[in-house]
């Protein structure tokens, strides 16, 4: 659905017409009767799932590395 305003008005009552794009209506500018431009809503865009194993191979676990702990013994 689409509605056609002049320029004139389009000073006037912007507010008002991004709330009716927002509602999903597109709204297209005259000028001397003729469209010169059109407001839409910009598209939702879909996030992409994420994939199991991206990170493969950036961590490594070193188990035999217990030197840090020294300094926790106090806590522990």
């Amino acid at each position: 659905m689409s509605a056609t305003i002049a320029l004139e008005e389009v000073k006037i009552s912007l507010s008002d017409l991004i709330d009716q794009v927002a509602a999903g209506q597109e709204i297209i500018i005259t000028r001397n009767q003729q469209p010169v431009a059109r407001l839409t809503s910009e598209p939702v865009k879909k996030r992409q799932p994420r994939k199991a194993g991206n990170c493969i191979g950036m961590i490594k676990i070193v188990s035999d590395d217990d030197e840090h702990l020294k300094d926790f013994e106090e806590y522990m």
